[in-house]
């Protein structure tokens, strides 16, 4: 079975051709980080009109490489939320143009079960030897910048959320520490660069404990401020109140500070996240836990998440962290074989109610 999987959710326009539901043949990223760096974060018109200039060309890029024609396709997966609407609706009117062309079936694919299938995505090279598919029922903790959600997977295509963040996601709460220290964008992989250099007790900032398993980072990123603004003031500096927030506070601090900040933010962000899971993993029967998402990439995460949990731990391979389409051929071809197809009349949404809160998250 040969599925392409088109993804355009966001700031990646990725295409790829999976084989029998776990297979990459191709896995196709373009990416727009550079575009959007000078404005701090995805400017969303601006992620629409390159969707548009790159789909055709990814897409021609996925089959030349899995060595696939249209016709060798058994399915379309394409990613219909949650998303951009601009971005998404891209991906979907190219999906949907093959399949009127083709006569394909067309599955819509949760983004969010995207990345959750990218922990059922073969990884390339001698990797994929050896690899086997995480045992159910999971534990699924899916982080990125849009979303912060730990989800019961008993069976394929059945979740039950438990938690999910009452604020800002995971991801976003780097993007913005990074952007109030003055680091680059994205923002994660900047504090974790920045964080190699500090000390993660140099600040004591604070672990949200909410009832359940409802994450919050958005006392967390005051506090940092507030750390920010204290260092500030101890400069004896003349500071302009009104200044913007990109102008970034990194001039008034030094290098080690801003280290040291990034370093206890991102041992308090990543607290947050293990214990939660753990406690989740400790009351629930699964049999594995998997992290994904973005800040799965996250290489403190990988070591406390692992050290903490008892049970199998997975994550993605780094290059599935990110949005990708071939998490999306994979969730997609798990779909097909349960008979999921969408009509061409499928429309894109922006923030789909996916999962639903379970009654077992209390």
């Amino acid at each position: 079975m040969l599925i392409l999987g088109i993804e355009t959710s966001c700031d990646e326009t990725a295409t790829a051709v999976i084989q029998d539901g776990q297979r990459i043949l191709s896995n196709v990223v373009l990416s727009q980080i550079a575009i959007h760096q000078p404005y701090g974060g995805v400017f969303p018109e601006v992620a629409a009109r390159q969707h548009v200039l790159a789909i055709d060309t990814v897409i021609e890029q996925a089959l030349l490489e899995a060595d696939t024609a249209l016709s060798d396709l058994d399915a379309l997966a394409v990613t219909s939320g949650p998303g951009l609407v601009g971005s998404l609706l891209v991906g979907v009117n190219a999906a949907k143009g093959i399949a009127l062309a083709t006569g394909l079936p067309l599955v819509g694919v949760n983004h969010l079960e995207g990345h959750i299938y990218s922990n059922w995505t073969r990884p390339l090279g001698p990797q994929g030897n050896d690899w086997q598919p995480p045992s159910l029922p999971a534990l699924l903790l899916i982080v990125s910048g849009g979303h912060t959600n730990l989800v019961l997977m008993p069976e394929h295509g059945v979740y039950r959320l438990l938690g999910h963040t009452i604020d800002d996601a995971a991801g976003e709460a780097f993007d913005k520490i990074a952007r109030l220290l003055g680091l680059s964008y994205p923002g994660g992989p900047a504090i974790q660069q920045a964080a190699l250099d500090g000390h993660p007790d140099a600040f004591s900032l604070p672990v949200a404990h909410l009832a359940g398993y409802d994450f919050s980072f958005s006392g967390l990123k005051t506090a940092v401020l507030r750390q920010v603004q204290q260092l500030e003031r101890a400069t004896g500096a003349s500071i302009d109140p009104g200044r913007r927030l990109k102008t970034a506070y990194a001039a008034l601090l030094t290098p080690q500070q801003i280290s040291d900040l990034a370093a206890s933010f991102q041992w308090a962000l990543v607290s947050a996240l293990v214990e939660r899971t753990q406690q989740a993993a400790s009351t629930h029967d699964v049999a594995h836990v998997c992290v994904c998402g973005g800040v799965s990439a996250n290489v403190l995460l990988r070591q406390r998440m692992r050290a903490a949990i008892k049970l199998p731990v997975s994550f993605p391979p780094l290059y599935l962290c990110t949005d990708n389409a071939a998490m999306i051929g994979v969730a997609g071809s798990y779909a097909f074989r349960r008979g999921e197809i969408s009509g061409l009349d499928m429309d894109v949404v922006a923030r789909p109610p996916w999962p639903h809160r379970s009654p077992l998250a209390t």
